[in-house]
């Protein structure tokens, strides 16, 4: 958390905070929402200053509830998740990289949802993979150290059986890759979509 945050926490301890007026997109954006997008349920408009990104980035957390949200000055910013607290992208030079910039280091497992989206853990870490990524990375996916091919992938995803469990190929390593249905992400991982306040 930046000083100049720390600074404003404790010389305005209780200011109120703010819900609704910022999100996080399914591709890593910033999105700021006025009362006309909440209102009409609209996604915002898009963040692209790159100082003010990097400052929510920097005062990104979450609560023991599992709200994220970005501490600015003394307000708490709260965070709708339109997918997963942090969204990653695929990266050269790191296997992933997360929307805030760090690599997504240490995957331990993946998940796949019915619609095909596609989620990484790395300990306390739960990202959702940006769907224009998600080809890519599943060619990534194997069974008892082989590729499955595209129609496998498919038929087990619409019910279907493996004879040996899926893995994705990660840094070299294969981590276990399990189906989960959407619906139940946030509660698997303990993390609120919607914010509201507490009480």
């Amino acid at each position: 958390m930046d000083d100049i945050v720390k600074q404003a926490m404790a010389r305005w301890p209780n200011v109120p905070h703010c819900y609704g007026w910022l999100a996080l997109d399914a591709r890593g954006n910033w999105r700021m929402r006025d009362e006309q997008a909440q209102r009409l349920g609209l996604p915002g408009d898009k963040l692209t200053n790159a100082a003010l990104v990097g400052f929510i980035v920097r005062n990104y957390q979450r609560d023991d509830r599992g709200c994220w949200y970005f501490q600015n000055g003394p307000q708490r910013v709260y965070v709708n998740l339109e997918a997963t607290p942090f969204i990653a992208r695929t990266d050269p030079a790191n296997g992933f990289v997360l929307h805030t910039g760090a690599p997504l280091e240490h995957v331990e497992a993946a998940f796949i949802t019915e619609a095909g989206e596609l989620i990484l853990q790395a300990r306390d870490i739960v990202a959702q993979l940006d769907d224009r990524d998600v080809a890519q990375a599943l060619g990534a996916v194997g069974m008892a150290g082989k590729p499955l091919g595209d129609d496998a992938l498919l038929a087990w995803l619409e019910g279907g059986t493996l004879a040996a469990p899926a893995t994705l190929k990660v840094s070299g390593s294969d981590v276990p890759l399990r189906k989960m249905d959407r619906d139940a992400l946030a509660d698997r991982f303990g993390f609120r979509k919607v914010p509201t306040p507490a009480g």
